[in-house]
């Protein structure tokens, strides 16, 4: 083997962060045979949404996101997730290392929109990874970049992200709104008396017309 490879061990949800966070387990194999001082990492995390099977519930849960089940073929692709970085300790041959994967329940994020859609299974993740290697050169140390190709797959559980944020919001999410519009629902709600935001939304939801449970 030369060069680097990465594989995902494992993926899980951290319960004592202050915002959602997901740490992936990473082993990383290097063939150079050569010390490695420290590794500058970055990866990219990408969904990729053709790979995996949807129900009925889940089609309709994804169609802001894809359109009609008929344009599928067209619409569904891989997208970006997060952006993520670490600093690799020293090591030779192998180690294995932890990847903060900080998330967000955001429905501006088209992965939050996805994962929310989602009621079963896995989501198919693949990680990019590139950065800086730093070993010892022949005149002090030597640099060389993480090759271009290193990716590794991992299908995280449902589960696991469900689990996550339900530990940070549970049974509930949040959504940003432009400040004239959070002024407006407030005011109606004042005007109507109500005592909770949920009972704001039900009672414009019911206004227009929409059934609410």
């Amino acid at each position: 083997m030369s060069g680097m490879e990465f594989s995902v061990l494992d993926v899980v949800a951290e319960p004592y962060t202050v915002a959602p966070q997901l740490t992936a387990r990473l082993r990383i194999e290097d063939g150079a045979g050569e010390r490695i001082h420290a590794v500058v990492l970055r990866c990219q995390v990408r969904i990729e949404p053709q790979r995996r099977h949807y129900d009925a519930a889940e089609r309709d849960g994804l169609l802001g996101l894809f359109g009609e089940r008929e344009r599928w073929s067209d619409t569904l692709r891989p997208f970006l997730w997060m952006q993520c970085n670490t600093t690799v300790q020293g090591f030779t041959g192998a180690t294995e290392i932890d990847l903060p994967l900080p998330c967000t329940y955001d429905f501006d994020v088209i992965g939050s929109r996805y994962l929310h859609a989602l009621r079963d299974g896995t989501v198919p993740l693949t990680l990019l990874f590139s950065g800086t290697v730093f070993t010892k050169g022949s005149a002090g140390f030597g640099v060389r970049q993480v090759p271009w190709d290193c990716e590794a797959r991992y299908d995280l559980p449902v589960a696991v992200w469900r689990r996550m944020i339900a530990s940070h919001f549970p049974n509930s999410g949040w959504i940003r709104l432009d400040q004239d519009v959070l002024d407006q629902i407030a005011d109606f709600r004042a005007r109507r008396g109500l005592i909770s935001w949920d009972e704001t939304v039900r009672m414009l939801l019911a206004d227009v017309g929409e059934v609410v449970t």
